[in-house]
């Protein structure tokens, strides 16, 4: 320098010449090669606040001339690059990371990245590319505690400029950002994107459904693992780092149910703002901008919706398991407070989250059922399946086809049909394992049951028949040993003779359509055990429906123009499958027929002394009802005593009979009944007595008096009774 300055002195005319060297050495050689250099001792003293503060004012220039402002844009990214590449290797230098800094250094790479107006321009010449390129470079070399440093100011900026709405830039911004990092950081980048989206939990829909398909993208990427990692980079020349595998503890931890519970959470509150806005329809002017933002709120759930099973669908077997009961919990039940709730409020937020629950097992092949459907699991499923919304009922049964399904067996039983030859589907199915045979004996009864009582739901349609087809041709598929089968014939002439003897006063469809069903299942079944006798009889009651009543086969009931009978006639005994003929052709080494001539009946659970489909002030006047007309009227207190009455109560043979009667009954159900049902009926048993006591333990029991007061309920109201102290009885040894 001293050298030089001396000959600019000496030869004043060279000083343009000295000028312009000075220029291209320093433009070509001081943020590259300085950059570049290694430096054995660390430099203690050395700051560069001032330099990123220029380079990044240097990058939002504005030039009036286009040429000129492209240079200063490259310039002041180039020095941006340089300080990166000087700074993140130096501990010394870890300053660099702080939100001060990321906050001048990220909007800056962004805002030329989004500016790409240049786009003809290659290389290093193009202000876009060459943001882009040091953005990647600078992600790369990020380490596990500055991930969130790096990532905030990207929010930060999409807020700013907006540009959640359309999202094109940001879903881009995310990806480059997940293509970068180190494939361990994932869930850094997915727990800021959730705690954004919280942050904008009341912003519009479509800002939301921004932010949620920004989260969709970066899950999605997350899952693919290395090979998204890779391909992306290949065809990229501006990677800094490749991470070369996806870390199989990446969704482990607290941060799964976390991330369920926060898009859950979200899903519920658009739910609620579409509902909310739908009950506050007050004029015709305000509907079409109600229903512009119901179609918006729908596609923040659907984002949602897509996100959970992307998600869900890279899970192993026991976390997807964990996720369905944790999604369940968020589920409301009958039997619960949930029914002071709109009834249309319920049915779509169930709906919406069964839904997301559909998408998570999706897709979901556990080795055993035990794994599959755990109790906890279940039981909260069955009891939804019997909830009054059909729709709802349709999802759960999807949920066990998935479950259930592990040799993708589906697609090929969609329809309810008479199903020709069952061998030309080329079903795929594999020995039923122990552990299978023991949950089936464990919590065979249950399907059972929930399938009986969803048959006749009287809001069924084709779909619900068609599911339920779907189900017991599953359930024979995957879990059915020969005593299982037994147990689907019995439950199937159960719901023939409960359409026969229409206790419950069922409409004319459903009892056809149940009629329907159970032709189509036998008709498959038959087919599956490849029992000749069987086949005949089946086909010789579907053949005999096809000329005299069509209308109980599924081609035919579910037609729209299909004409139903007033009544059906219980003594065409050819139009019903007769439990005989079934155990007669049964009769070979492997079935136990004698099974068949017991009569199923579902177990009796404690959903069964619920008030069902009432709501919380429904059931209270329900229960009002009752016990006012279970008063005796006091006119019929007296009977009249005659002859007829006295010589009744004298003769006791046809008692005796009855009562003979009904021991051989009990003895022959505790003789030939399957051990699961007699110890089903013997807990629900136990469980009324328990419920019994209860009652009575709570009439007879009181509080003792208080001269504080106690409460009594009159008429719906709460009153105080106090008792005073002289008036109050206390055992002897109280009193001094």
């Amino acid at each position: 320098m001293e050298k030089l300055t001396f000959y600019a002195v000496s030869a004043p005319e060279k000083l343009d010449r000295i000028g312009a060297y000075l220029a291209e050495r320093l433009s070509r050689d001081v943020f590259v090669k300085f950059a570049n250099i290694e430096e054995d001792t660390p430099s203690y003293h050395r700051r560069y606040d001032f330099f990123v503060s220029q380079f990044s004012a240097m990058c939002h220039s504005t030039h009036e001339d286009p040429e000129t402002c492209s240079r200063i844009r490259v310039a002041g990214i180039k020095g941006l690059q340089g300080v990166v590449r000087k700074t993140v290797n130096d501990e010394l230098q870890a300053i660099i990371w702080e939100p001060q800094h990321m906050d001048k250094l990220i909007p800056s790479m962004l805002f030329n990245m989004q500016d790409n107006e240049d786009s003809e321009r290659a290389g290093e010449e193009n202000p876009a590319s060459l943001a882009e390129s040091c953005f990647r470079e600078l992600l790369g070399r990020a380490a596990y505690g500055n991930m969130n440093n790096a990532v905030h100011p990207v929010l930060v900026h999409l807020d700013n400029h907006r540009l959640w709405d359309p999202n094109d830039f940001a879903v881009s911004c995310f990806r480059i950002i997940m293509y970068s990092i180190q494939a361990q950081h994932s869930h850094h980048v997915i727990q800021q994107v959730l705690s954004h989206l919280d942050t904008h939990s009341k912003n519009t829909p479509r800002v939301r459904a921004g932010i949620v398909q920004v989260l969709l993208e970066t899950v999605a990427i997350a899952a693919k693992g290395s090979i998204g990692h890779n391909a992306h980079n290949q065809n990229n020349a501006y990677t800094f780092l490749s991470p070369i595998s996806f870390p199989p503890n990446l969704w482990l931890g607290p941060t799964v149910l976390e991330v369920f519970n926060t898009l859950l959470k979200h899903l519920r509150m658009s739910v609620d703002f579409e509902l909310g806005d739908g009950s506050r329809r007050n004029s015709a002017s305000s509907l079409s901008s109600t229903r512009t933002k119901e179609s918006e709120e729908r596609i923040v759930q659907n984002a949602i919706i897509q996100t959970i099973g992307f998600f869900g669908g890279n899970l192993p077997d026991y976390q997807r398991a964990e996720v369905m009961m944790f999604i369940m919990g968020k589920v409301p039940v009958y039997g619960t407070p949930c029914h002071t709730l709109d009834t249309v409020k319920i049915g779509v937020t169930s709906v919406n989250m069964y839904c997301n629950n559909g998408a998570v097992t999706s897709g979901f092949k556990c080795k055993t059922m035990c794994a599959g459907l755990p109790v906890a699991f279940l039981e909260p499923l069955c009891s939804i399946s019997l909830m009054e919304d059909s729709e709802l009922r349709q999802l759960v049964l999807e949920i066990l086809h998935n479950i259930i399904d592990r040799h993708d067996n589906r697609a090929k039983l969609r329809g309810i049909r008479i199903i020709p030859n069952v061998a030309a589907l080329k079903i795929k199915r594999e020995k039923i394992s122990k552990q299978d045979v023991v949950f089936m004996k464990k919590h065979g009864q249950q399907l059972y049951r929930h399938i009986y009582l969803g048959c006749k739901e009287e809001d069924n349609v084709e779909k619900n028949f068609e599911l339920l087809f779907t189900a017991l041709a599953l359930i024979t598929i995957e879990l059915a040993n020969e005593e299982v089968m037994i147990d689907l014939i019995r439950l199937s002439i159960a719901l023939q003779d409960m359409v026969l003897a229409n206790e419950e006063n069922m409409p004319m469809f459903i009892r056809c359509g149940i009629m329907a069903l159970v032709a189509a299942y036998l008709n498959f079944l038959s087919q599956m055990i490849a029992n000749p006798p069987f086949c005949q009889h089946v086909s010789k009651v579907i053949e005999m429906r096809n000329l005299d009543a069509p209308y109980l086969l599924p081609e035919h009931v579910f037609r729209e123009k299909c004409v139903l009978p007033d009544a059906l006639d219980r003594d065409d005994v050819g139009l019903y499958f007769q439990t005989a003929d079934l155990a007669e052709a049964l009769s070979v080494p492997g079935y136990n027929v004698e099974r068949l001539a017991i009569p199923y009946i579902p177990q009796v659970t404690e959903e069964d002394r619920l008030p069902r489909r009432k709501s919380f002030v429904d059931t209270i006047s329900l229960q009002v009802d009752i016990l006012s007309n279970s008063l005796p009227d006091q006119s019929q207190l007296a009977e009249e005593i005659t002859f007829e009455t006295l010589k009744k109560a004298i003769d006791t043979t046809g008692l005796e009979e009855q009562e003979r009667e009904r021991r051989r009954q009990v003895m022959e159900k505790f003789q030939k009944a399957p051990f699961e049902e007699i110890a089903a009926h013997c807990e629900s048993k136990a469980n009324m007595l328990h419920d019994r006591l209860a009652q009575i333990f709570e009439l007879t029991i009181r509080p003792p008096p208080s001269p504080s007061g106690t409460v009594t309920v009159t008429s719906g109201h709460a009153q105080y009774q106090s008792v005073p102290v002289y008036e109050m009885k206390f055992p002897d040894l109280c009193v001094y």
